[in-house]
């Protein structure tokens, strides 16, 4: 691949993918000279893909058939929209509109009534995106990514991630070219280092300094690899970014190798995300197919190639040690650090691990230059973060924003608030290595050192919105109970910490918890800080310092009053019926699985509270609010 080859597909590539990218004049002035009236885009990311949006692009090339268009209109499978609430999502362009929720049955009346007949159909819309006197905005001008800024996912629900010409059209393999052909090794690292990029791992260790020291340590064989291990519970931005835009990572990879003199790269990506890996599979091909991948890439005489390995869903080959030996063919477990592995790492040669969202910026920063990047964010933390938006918050899905936005910003406006009136009690952030940010930081600039100065951290990105009906003492047991099934047991402060903080958690929430207990607690997080042998076992109290930290009334009250502020905790919770408000429906009675409710027709009823397992289902039943919780 020459230089002219590459630019020639991104020629006439172009003016295709770009009508996906401009505002609607101008992308119909495009559409003209594309040789189709108009492209649909189908979401074929994980989330929309199992909300069914196989079927939908069934529906739609029947429907096309059908009506005589499939000459005429373009049909995409791309990767994730970022609004996965909402799946399965199709955007039609030059217009730029948004059907969410897309049904095959709705599917036939957008092909006839918009793509044949030219009328938007405007009740299949996301809701989002019509105005009330029926004017239509683009999706770009919402809520959700007004405030956004997309870097990493720069293409992520763009392009087709199956079809490397479309990557190539939007600036693909131009910062490849530029690193081989007209900077040093050394001149890339320094680009990576005046950048201020941080690895997007959870770490946030400055990436120009890790790839330094790699290409300072001494000998002949060099890899790089990538952190695709994504396992923390509510995350899927690598996920993500494999599924929609694989190309971004393989470039990134032999931008690294060349910067440090490896000629060999790794993915290791978990076997749980079979999408993501068939494209990356295909992607990989593409490459070598193309010369990007393989001996003398862009006539320079620098040669790579990689290679995808595939773990089995083990929590801890995340830390970057226990991957490593992983990929070696050995059982992943961590390794105590120093030598580093950009000392001593894959087969005991220097290695550079970054994570996907690290390396997905970095084909941006060398063709843009750093100073571009480091524009962006805050003083120590440049640049944009992906967060995966969960929990109880109105729009979940993927974001991107720059650093140094705020909580509110994330919650309030681009998630759009917290559903069914609720009050915004937490934010958990960093899974099961971070910690939570309560209400009274809602205006904490989203970074790496303004999370951790509040006792949280940045993480690789998960964000769980919890609202007023959250128990935190039941959320710091959750992500126990996740730590403790996937700690490795190779070191004693892990496998025999996590075990007994565990014990006193589930204590505390079946009202047996003593105030000398919360003292044990936080004596044994603090040991385990200090001793355990990697990050899984060193960040696994955080959940419970950061909860006991701001949220310490929920423990006492489990504790002294015996009793769950939240209704959440089952062995605190009593159900009774107020006599005022039951009209003897019978409903509660006849639906209580262990007929723990008796009384007449017409007459209050009454709940035998030791005959009760608490399954709630009395008060699902209830239609009058006549059961409550104390």
């Amino acid at each position: 691949m020459t230089i002219e080859e590459l630019n020639k597909i991104k020629k006439e590539n172009e003016e295709l993918v770009m009508v996906r990218k401009v505002v609607a004049e101008q992308a119909e002035e495009m559409a003209k000279h594309t040789g189709y009236r108009k492209q649909v885009l189908v979401c074929g990311g994980t989330g929309c893909t199992s909300s069914g949006s196989k079927k939908v692009l069934a529906a739609l090339d029947k429907a096309l058939k059908d009506n005589g268009l499939e000459n005429e209109i373009l049909v995409v499978r791309t990767g994730c929209f970022g609004l996965c609430s909402l799946g399965p999502i199709m955007i039609v362009y030059p217009e730029g509109v948004f059907y969410s929720q897309a049904t095959p049955e709705g599917v036939e009346r957008i092909v006839k009534e918009h793509l044949k007949e030219g009328n938007v159909v405007k009740d299949l819309l996301y809701k989002e995106t019509v105005h009330e006197d029926g004017s239509i905005i683009s999706l770009s001008e919402t809520n959700f990514y007004k405030k956004q800024m997309r870097i990493a996912l720069r293409n992520c629900g763009v392009i087709d991630p199956e079809n490397i010409k479309e990557y190539i059209a939007l600036d693909g393999y131009q910062g490849l070219y530029k690193a081989l052909t007209s900077m040093t090794p050394d001149e890339v690292i320094q680009e990576v280092l005046d950048s201020g990029l941080r690895g997007r791992g959870g770490g946030g260790f400055p990436t120009g300094l890790k790839w330094k020291f790699a290409k300072g340590s001494e000998g002949p064989i060099k890899y790089v690899a990538c952190n695709a291990d994504e396992g923390d519970p509510g995350a899927f931005m690598d996920r993500s970014i494999l599924e929609g835009d694989p190309q971004c990572i393989i470039e990134a990879m032999a931008i690294a190798a060349y910067a440090i003199g490896a000629t060999r790269g790794f993915v290791y990506v978990r076997a749980e995300y079979p999408i993501a890996v068939q494209r990356l599979e295909i992607a990989i091909k593409q490459a070598r197919d193309y010369g990007f991948l393989g001996d003398n890439i862009f006539g320079t005489g620098f040669s790579f190639d990689m290679e995808i390995r595939l773990g089995a869903g083990a929590f801890v080959c995340g830390e970057e040690t226990a991957l490593m030996t992983s990929i070696e063919g050995n059982r992943g477990e961590p390794r105590p650090r120093p030598p580093f592995p950009a000392v001593k790492g894959l087969f005991g040669k220097p290695t550079v691990l970054n994570n996907v969202e690290t390396y997905a910026n970095i084909a941006q920063i060398i063709y843009k230059g750093a100073k571009w990047y480091s524009s962006i964010g805050t003083e120590k933390s440049r640049g944009t973060k992906v967060f995966a938006l969960g929990g109880k918050i109105t729009n979940v899905g993927l974001v991107e924003i720059p650093m140094g936005t705020t909580l509110r910003e994330i919650i309030e406006e681009i998630g759009g608030g917290i559903p069914n009136g609720k009050k915004f009690k937490a934010a958990q952030t960093g899974g099961p290595s971070g910690g939570c940010i309560p209400a009274e930081h809602i205006d904490t600039p989203i970074d790496y050192d303004g999370l951790i100065a509040i006792g949280s951290m940045m993480g690789s990105g998960g964000m769980i919105i919890l609202d007023e009906d959250t128990c935190m003492v039941d959320i710091a047991k959750f992500y126990l109970e996740f730590t403790v099934d996937e700690s490795c047991g190779k070191c004693t402060p892990c496998r025999v910490g996590t075990r007994k903080l565990l014990q006193y958690l589930d204590k505390i929430t079946k009202g047996q918890g003593e105030m000398e207990d919360l003292e044990k607690i936080d004596e044994l997080a603090k040991h385990m800080q200090k001793s355990s042998l990697c990050a899984l076992g060193q960040t696994a109290p955080n959940p419970i310092l950061s909860t006991m930290k701001f949220f310490k009334d929920e423990y006492i009250a489990h504790i002294q009053d015996k009793t769950c502020p939240a209704g959440v905790c089952k062995s605190l919770i009593r159900y009774e019926i107020v006599a005022d408000k039951c009209k003897g429906c019978t409903l509660c009675a006849r639906n209580c699985p262990v007929k723990a409710i008796t009384g007449t027709v017409k007459q209050p009823h009454v709940i035998d509270s030791s005959k009760c397992i608490k399954c709630g289902v009395c008060m699902s039943n209830c239609k009058f609010g006549a059961i409550i919780t104390k």
